[in-house]
């Protein structure tokens, strides 16, 4: 993937019929709170066949979604000689399908009634980012699949597969394949109540719980929640703190240069784990995929934690956890790919 372009999909059920006059292009967008990711795409048939290279801008950069829109607007005019299509799909760290899309973690707002009239465009759609990262689970190939734990074998062909993912939050959606074809739903499943297992996470819900009225799973399992699994473990060792904010305490944790911050690393991977298998039980699940930007950093040292102990670890379904295979998903903009799959699949021209 030297070149930034993610090849066709893994062929699949939803093949263009003979009448389709060619691929689609859109541009497709992942917004966060802190980058809003650009690229342009090529759809046919309900997938993507080609996604090109990504432009990553800063959010504070500009004042609102229009004006980062227009900047990427002129940089592709500057680059390709022509305008942006006039297709686009947009993947927010937001809940969709309210009215006006409001961010958490950056002040701007859409407003999808508006879209085309500011963006220039005639057909869009709007997904959850972790929605669009269960969209892309199902259209990478298995090259875009790193084994984690369980049995190596694919993921199953039917059945639910679970999607969670660590980052700025804990994302959790469910991708339900059937009768040769798929659809994603979107969840809250990160804010379910944490579940401690032991008396160190018995000692963390309780330094948390004064802290907050509740104590979800996303406030352990997520990027910000290392800084509390370090700050439990230095109050229980009767440490001083030295990480003095969440960039340092990764970069200490990831390269073992502070022993609690790496013991507060291996305890979050724990806590990754019980989370994941308690997320895959409750959907019934049939295979399971780890994602976020957290997922790819941590890809070694899952491999090398608690993580599957503590995923099969499920009392009487321990046997049936043990069953599951458990991926990782390795490709590089999953949130482009995913929100270019959701527009295929909801503008698909009928078979």
């Amino acid at each position: 993937m030297g070149d930034g372009r993610s090849g066709p999909a893994a062929p699949n059920e939803n093949t263009a019929s003979p009448r389709d006059p060619g691929p689609t292009e859109l541009v497709t967008v992942d917004v966060g709170g802190t980058h809003a990711r650009f690229a342009i795409a090529q759809v046919a048939g309900g997938r993507v066949v080609a996604l090109g290279r990504e432009t990553t801008l800063r959010t504070a950069d500009h004042a609102s979604f229009r004006l980062a829109w227009d900047a990427y607007a002129r940089r592709f005019r500057e680059a390709e000689g022509r305008d942006l299509p006039r297709a686009a799909s947009i993947a927010v760290a937001s809940p969709v399908g309210h009215g006006v899309i409001r961010f958490t973690n950056n002040p701007w707002i859409i407003r999808p009634a508006l879209v085309p009239e500011r963006l220039h465009v005639d057909r869009f759609a709007f997904v959850n980012d972790f929605g669009a990262v269960g969209h892309a689970v199902a259209q990478v190939g298995p090259e875009h699949l790193r084994h984690l734990c369980g049995p190596e074998v694919d993921l199953p062909a039917e059945g639910v597969i679970s999607v969670v993912g660590a980052g700025t939050g804990l994302g959790v959606a469910q991708l339900v394949r059937g009768a040769g074809d798929y659809r994603v739903i979107e969840t809250e499943g990160g804010h379910v109540d944490f579940a401690p297992l032991d008396s160190i996470e018995d000692a963390l819900l309780t330094r948390l719980r004064a802290r907050y009225r509740r104590v979800s799973a996303e406030r352990i399992v997520s990027g910000p929640g290392l800084a509390h699994i370090y700050e439990t473990l230095a109050a229980i060792e009767g440490r001083t703190i030295s990480a003095s904010d969440d960039k340092t305490l990764w970069t200490a944790a990831m390269e073992g240069s502070d022993s609690l911050a790496a013991a507060a690393l291996d305890r979050f991977c724990l806590s990754l784990g019980a989370v994941a298998g308690d997320l895959a039980l409750a959907h019934g699940a049939a295979g399971v995929v780890i994602a976020g930007g957290l997922g790819l950093r941590l890809a070694d040292h899952i491999a090398q934690s608690g993580f599957a102990e503590r995923f099969v670890a499920k009392g009487r379904f321990e046997s049936r956890m043990a069953a599951l295979p458990v991926k990782l998903i390795t490709h590089p903009q999953p949130g482009l790919l995913g929100a270019a799959a959701a527009f295929a699949r909801q503008h698909r021209d009928p078979l």
